[in-house]
């Protein structure tokens, strides 16, 4: 199949339109006509993920964070995105990222991090539309954990719910306090807090949150476990792998074995 019907599938997912007016997902580097029998599957184009696509002579990249934001000058060897896209292209490797149209479709990474926490009750965090079959979309969910809960409980649930060996806390007061009601923004949750609190979420699970952002959460009542970007958004790899070989009889999809790319050590 070629690269082109591949994203004509991948839109009827996750369409581009949902995407957030900043982003940049799409086709950033190759051609769509080139045919494709195997698709590394990744969060981020980084140079091991993409070494990693030349090694395994995959035809097409699919990743979650889009390699280029902003406009281009210049393709050279001078900087390393210019570098990413150069080896890409030589080795004839269609490109295509799925970002924030990822986050917002229903389905897609706002309820598969909320099925993975348990949540019941759900609903948008912060809303953006609505499909034409009136189902509402957008980032993050909000809902129910599966039982009441000490902060430090919902900490290690996040723990568990997605494979992680440690996540920072925000709102541990050394209290027996119990919580129920959690929102969940994959990715910088920072700019959904005030949605978090306006639901009247008891505990807010995401990534990338700054210490004077925790800490004023914290002092609103809002416990925030950092789970970190990479931490939650990861579940786009085997989601994405198993979208691709149910979708189309024949492909070959591979989840990249690169995995957090920072840790506490």
């Amino acid at each position: 199949m070629k690269c082109g019907e591949i994203i004509e599938i991948l839109n009827r997912l996750a369409p581009e339109s949902m995407a957030c007016d900043w982003d940049n997902p799409g086709l950033l580097a190759g051609r769509r006509q080139k045919e494709v029998k195997r698709v590394l599957v990744a969060v981020d184009a980084d140079d091991a993920v993409v070494e990693e696509a030349l090694r395994l002579g995959a035809d097409m990249l699919l990743t979650h964070h889009p390699l280029i934001f902003r406009p281009l000058k210049k393709v050279n060897d001078d900087d390393f995105i210019g570098r990413r896209i150069l080896k890409l292209i030589q080795g004839d490797i269609s490109y295509y990222a799925m970002h924030t149209n990822f986050d917002a479709a229903p389905g897609c990474m706002a309820q598969l991090a909320a099925r993975r926490l348990e949540l019941q009750e759900t609903g948008v965090l912060e809303p953006m539309g609505e499909t034409e079959e009136k189902v509402p979309y957008g980032i993050g969910a909000f809902g129910m954990l599966p039982r009441e809960m000490t902060v430090r409980e919902a900490a290690e649930h996040v723990k568990r719910a997605f494979g992680l060996p440690c996540v920072t806390v925000y709102g541990v007061d050394g209290t027996e306090r119990r919580i129920k009601r959690a929102a969940v923004c994959p990715g910088a949750g920072g700019g959904t807090l005030k949605q978090a609190l306006a639901c009247g979420a008891q505990v807010y699970i995401t990534g990338d949150i700054g210490h004077h952002t925790g800490i004023d959460a914290a002092a609103e009542g809002l416990a925030v476990i950092d789970a970190g970007h990479f931490g939650i958004e990861q579940i786009f790899m085997e989601f994405m792998k198993e979208y691709l070989e149910r979708e189309i009889p024949g492909i070959q999809a591979l989840k990249s074995a690169q995995g957090l790319p920072s840790r506490v050590i």
